[in-house]
């Protein structure tokens, strides 16, 4: 691999554009991380509705809806890439 003179670093063009695709790996990876959040909210509410509806005692619910929020956000926050 041989340098590129005119770049002005003295290094490969390839490592120059490495930044930016980190970059753009990191947003897209926090993106997705967020809408994930906001499914697990949506799974939660949506849960916690069709309990509520069942006549389930409002305590089980915090609590079923509570314990699945926590498991689904390891599984997302966990998660590489």
């Amino acid at each position: 691999m041989a340098l590129d003179e005119g770049n002005g670093t003295g290094r490969p063009a390839e490592e120059r554009s490495v930044g930016f695709r980190d970059r753009m790996t990191m947003f897209q990876s926090s993106f997705s991380r967020f809408v994930a959040t906001g499914g697990i909210i949506g799974i939660g509410t949506g849960l916690a509705a069709i309990l509520g509806s069942q006549d389930v005692k409002s305590w089980i619910i915090g609590i079923v809806v509570s314990g699945l929020s926590v498991i689904l956000a390891a599984i997302v926050w966990s998660a590489r890439g």
